[in-house]
């Protein structure tokens, strides 16, 4: 009779313990696809603001970058409503949401990252213009910039094409 609720207990306890175990593999599992899907949501805001102040500042012959992000809302250099970009997407990998701006010597944003300095997961087969990114260790390091040089954005008709002397690009 003793023996019988002994079995019982170690029974009940195994069978807890398994449950434990399963549950922490499932909630580790779904911790992995949440991130994945973070770093998804990165890539595509962090383009969309590239693709704008692209668009910014190819919006006049007075080539210019914006000088805060909330310019890309309302292109303030225009009488009309020109939108680049439908909202100012927030960083999703830091905290606070916001992004470290990247700012062209000439003045104004040239491009964001994030502020997170989490090592990211994905580590192959970025869209085209990141793959720079295989290389990051952190978040940060992921760097959404718009280059004039890249794009051929600078070239007006009858002018010579430059050559970036950090990327080797000609444009």
């Amino acid at each position: 009779m003793y023996n019988q609720k002994g079995f019982t207990l170690i029974t009940l306890i195994f069978v807890i313990l398994v449950i434990g175990i399963s549950l922490g593999g499932a909630g580790t599992m779904w911790s992995t696809a949440a991130k994945r899907e973070k770093e998804k949501e990165l890539l595509f805001r962090g383009d969309a603001i590239k693709r704008a102040i692209g668009s910014y500042y190819n919006f006049t012959n007075n080539r210019e970058y914006p000088r805060r992000l909330d310019d890309l809302l309302k292109d303030p250099r225009s009488f009309t409503a020109k939108r680049h970009l439908r909202k100012v997407y927030l960083d999703v990998m830091s905290k606070d949401g916001e992004w470290e701006l990247i700012l062209h010597d000439i003045g104004g944003i040239k491009g964001v990252r994030s502020k997170s300095m989490d090592e990211p997961l994905k580590r192959a087969n970025f869209p085209d213009g990141c793959q720079a990114f295989e290389a990051a260790s952190t978040y940060n390091d992921w760097k959404f910039i718009f280059d004039v040089i890249a794009t051929g954005s600078s070239l007006r008709p009858g002018s010579k094409p430059k050559v970036s002397t950090e990327t080797g690009i000609t444009s």
